[in-house]
């Protein structure tokens, strides 16, 4: 892989990051949002990670910290195949992190924003793959609240849903009324804009929003204000003019103003499965445009980290531990330190989820 493209990808770090997290040597840095950032790290056994450092400012806040503990033990509980599962974390150190297993795709923003519109077949089997998902994690107990493009990454092997959870615990914190915003007001449903209680079928509404996002390419409440966006979520109808008939009645469907009105997850997947014209979703080769795929591909090529960072710049703290089937070990006291200045300046950050 070319020197342009991994840069592309993966930003190097900057004298603003740490060198490692409790143990976790950092490779390179994966994106940057309202929650924090988000850094490639591995396991002892190699295995690639994501993980995300969580703002000081939420940090300082005493109620995120309780809910963002009790959100992460129920995320860790998530073993879905179409999830990121949670591996490891720290809600209670100086500096709260979670850690995800990396899924080398990009999200589903960059690729229609890089390469356009999906195809039916595509659609189709993203539908399916997050309602799986959901699936698995409305079974945990969670509501994922924040469901929408950029937190579905799309991986060779069908789409990965991440960051189940977190959202509630930044619902708690004054930060979300002082000028921090989480997530974006498109791909909210009805109840939330009003500030109602949420349920699975929120999540339900969203997926309907990814579905039409994914086949035109655009949000189907449209772009713009924050509050022009929420009225036409809760009293216009979505601009649904050019997707495909196979996608019309699951997509309609799914974005109902009522909660109750919204189709379940088995009767989401059955639609998936009629309107695909067979009995089984998977497809001979890839689910997925070459374009994404390529670009799947550039992401694989994850780097290692640096070699160069003096020994004394490594944080001290314990080293993780590596993931069993029983779940992950219990989490390090979280350790950070700065990398030397000039490691590299920032580049545009990947798909790997709001932070």
């Amino acid at each position: 892989m070319a020197d342009g493209a991994a840069a592309e990808i993966f930003s190097p770090l900057t004298d603003q990051d740490p060198v490692s997290v409790a143990g976790y040597r950092l490779a390179a840095r994966l994106g940057s949002g309202g929650m924090g950032k988000v850094y490639l790290s591995y396991t002892p056994g190699g295995r690639a990670v994501a993980i995300k450092v969580i703002r000081p400012e939420f940090s300082e806040d005493p109620e995120f910290r309780r809910r963002f503990q009790s959100e992460v033990r129920l995320a860790e509980r998530v073993q879905g195949l179409y999830t990121a599962p949670v591996i490891d974390s720290d809600a209670e150190g100086a500096h709260p992190w979670l850690a995800t297993a990396y899924v080398p795709g990009p999200s589903l923003t960059e690729a229609v924003v890089g390469h356009g519109r999906l195809p039916v077949s595509s659609v189709l089997f993203l539908v399916a793959g997050v309602a799986e998902a959901l699936q698995v994690i409305h079974k945990a107990g969670i509501v994922h609240r924040d469901l929408k493009p950029s937190n579905v990454l799309l991986a060779d092997d069908g789409p990965r849903v991440i960051d189940f959870g977190i959202a509630r615990a930044a619902d708690a914190t004054a930060l979300t009324g002082s000028g921090v915003t989480i997530g974006t007001p498109s791909f909210m449903a009805p109840e939330q804009a009003e500030g109602l209680a949420v349920t699975g079928a929120t999540d339900v509404f969203a997926l309907g929003q990814i579905a039409a996002y994914a086949a035109l390419g655009t949000p189907a409440f449209g772009e713009g204000t924050a509050h022009g966006v929420l009225y036409r979520i809760v009293h216009d109808e979505p601009r649904l003019d050019g997707l495909p008939r196979e996608l019309l009645e699951l997509v309609s469907g799914c974005l109902a103003k009522g909660p109750e009105e919204r189709p379940g997850i088995d009767e989401i997947l059955a639609m998936c499965q009629a309107a695909s014209g067979e009995t089984q979703l998977r497809r001979p080769g890839t689910w997925l445009p070459d374009a994404v795929a390529a670009d799947i591909a550039r992401r694989a090529a994850a780097p290692a980290p640096s070699p160069s960072h003096p020994a004394t710049q490594v944080a001290t703290g314990a080293a993780p531990q590596a993931p069993t089937a029983a779940g992950p070990g219990p989490a390090p006291a979280p350790s950070v330190s700065a990398p030397a200045a000039g490691a590299g300046a920032p580049h545009r950050p990947p798909g790997f989820g709001p932070a």
